[in-house]
């Protein structure tokens, strides 16, 4: 007989786990499955590996700006990737442990497999009945819980004229595999990850070209942001191509070349490697949608403002379903669903005060409205704190970037908040929760921040809106 459970999640990406853990803290008895490593791609193969790659790219900048800090060394250096390699490794171990230590400390039954949701038939009369098929080959297994969570979340996607073979042609999966640094790299998009790619490999001694199709970088930044991180790549001596149409790419020798269109030019790319980074797309098949009568298209699975599908018992958080693909996001949003089958009031998500990091040289980070239009259609009042002028920012040797603070003229609300710069993703928080509680940029100015500390560029910017920042 099946083992009946509360919620059986299936996926365990930070999605999954998330909601996983907080239901069995909440009483419920809960199964995870998991057809891969648990901690989805966020832990193993996005934001945890690279980042660790961001750190030791950082380390190499350090180095070399030693003298200005009054350090004077050999100014030859040695990168030994496979030590970069294996500090990263041993992060990703270390974080994978702890959320199967967190599983079992919750008593969360986790099976390793692949998992699909059943419609209804003479062995399993309520649709959302979870099959499994376990990955040492045992038989399969049925769970019948009560609730489903899918939250299979989505992989890397290519152009129809592109071939990925994860060996010259990578996408954010395969180039986290490569075990030596390449001397050259296409990264074709310039958006999150192929940014963030090029601002690393950059660091760590790489030829990178950027090949984006749209006419700037970071699309869903505002255009100064955008421009202004262009020109800093370029004086680092990353190639930037805008508005270039890729058409095919090919291996040859080693070697791989990248056709593209820019105007009515035709232009090629030649480097050792191609980075692909042009968007992800959800993990919707082979999981049963069909069958359970959920309702999902190309963009991922169709659910409502409490992330509830076409099928009562079941729901769908994160990458998978079309809203904004970020694990805290993810998190969140499985969160929600635990109250809802708990029946507590549950508040919509409000996903224009979610903070979003890129974290290249210099950082960027941004919540709400960053594009200087209010609420109401009008033009909101900005304020502006460059970071040169910021003591902590001099004391740490960045001075590039500002924090730029937006408000809405009709109800004096803050509404957005865009920071470049050192510790930007750290910062951001600061506004997305005065956002959260409707705060005035008068509320940021009067409170008093720490000196010297990069967030006084915060409490600058918001005393800027009247004009009245004191050290610009």
């Amino acid at each position: 007989m099946a083992k009946e459970y509360d919620l059986v999640v299936v996926g365990g990406g930070i999605g999954g786990y998330s909601g996983a853990i907080k239901a069995a803290k909440e009483g419920l008895s809960v199964a995870l499955v998991e057809s891969d490593l648990i901690g989805g791609t966020c832990l193993n193969r996005g934001c945890i590996p690279t980042k660790a790659y961001l750190k030791s790219a950082e380390m190499v900048r350090k180095f070399q700006d030693m003298s200005e800090f009054g350090i004077v060394a050999d100014d030859k250096y040695k990168i030994d990737f496979t030590r970069i390699i294996d500090r990263k490794d041993k992060i990703v171990q270390t974080l994978r442990n702890g959320v199967s230590a967190l599983l079992k400390m919750n008593k969360i039954d986790y099976f390793n497999g692949e998992g699909s949701v059943l419609g209804t038939s003479i062995f399993t009369p309520k649709s959302g009945s979870v099959m499994i098929k376990p990955n040492d080959g045992s038989d399969e297994i049925v769970l019948t819980p009560k609730n489903v969570l899918i939250a299979t979340g989505s992989r890397p996607t290519s152009l129809p004229t592109v071939q990925v073979d994860e060996k010259n042609i990578l996408t954010s999966n395969g180039i986290l595999q490569m075990t030596e640094l390449p001397e050259s790299i296409t990264i074709i998009g310039g958006g999150v990850i192929g940014v963030e790619w090029a601002s690393l490999l950059n660091d760590l001694g790489v030829k990178v070209t950027i090949v984006e199709f749209q006419d700037r970088l970071i699309i869903n930044e505002n255009p100064k942001v955008s421009n202004q991180l262009k020109n800093e790549f370029e004086k680092r001596g990353i190639e930037v191509n805008l508005s270039t149409k890729v058409q095919s790419a090919a291996i040859d020798n080693g070697q791989t070349t990248v056709t593209a269109q820019k105007g009515d030019k035709g232009i090629s790319f030649e480097a050792e490697k191609i980075l692909v980074a042009v968007g992800r797309k959800p993990n919707v098949e082979n999981i049963g949608l069909e069958a359970a009568g959920v309702e999902f298209t190309r963009k991922g699975i169709k659910v409502d403002e409490f992330y509830q599908t076409t099928a009562e018992n079941i729901y769908a958080v994160g990458d998978v379903i079309p809203t904004v693909q970020l694990a805290h996001v993810a998190a969140k949003e499985s969160e929600l669903v635990v109250d809802k089958i708990l029946e507590r009031e549950v508040i919509p998500l409000d996903y224009d005060n979610i903070a979003r990091g890129i974290y290249t040289f210099p950082e960027i980070a941004s919540v709400g409205l960053v594009d200087g239009k209010a609420s109401d259609g009008a033009n909101a009042k900005k304020g502006q704190f460059d970071f040169k002028f910021n003591g902590k920012s001099m004391i740490q040797g960045e001075l590039v970037g500002q924090v730029e603070m937006f408000t809405d003229i009709k109800t004096d609300d803050v509404i957005g908040l865009s920071i470049v710069g050192p510790h930007a993703t750290d910062m951001i928080s600061e506004g997305a929760l005065g956002i959260y509680l409707n705060a005035s940029p008068e509320e940021f100015g009067d409170t008093v921040h720490p000196h010297p500390t990069l967030s006084e560029a915060i409490m600058e910017a918001a005393n800027d809106t009247f004009g009245m920042s004191v050290n610009k």
